[in-house]
């Protein structure tokens, strides 16, 4: 059995605030559904996509690449409603 390799997505940070606490917040409890791991990559920096203070340590202002990851396939609707979220600049 080889193992799979995770899947990502890259999105642009759209909202004028960032990921800020309440962005952070419903990336957060999304996250919180998967079965395995949900990352967020920016730049260096690799965080827990389930933590808001790990979102919040990512400092992304508007403009920001970052990258989701899903360690399990079975998680592509978790990634799909998370890309979704920062492509709608979350409702602001």
């Amino acid at each position: 059995i080889r193992k799979m390799d995770p899947l990502t997505r890259q999105v642009e940070v759209i909202n004028e605030l960032g990921l800020h606490a309440r962005s952070a917040a419903c990336i957060a409890k999304v996250a919180g559904d998967a079965v395995s791991g949900v990352t967020i990559e920016a730049g260096d920096a690799n965080v827990d996509a389930s933590s808001i203070l790990d979102i919040l340590t990512l400092a992304c202002v508007k403009g920001t690449m970052i990258t989701v990851r899903i360690d399990d396939p079975s998680d592509g609707e978790i990634l799909d409603r998370i890309v979704a979220l920062v492509e709608d600049g979350f409702g602001e």
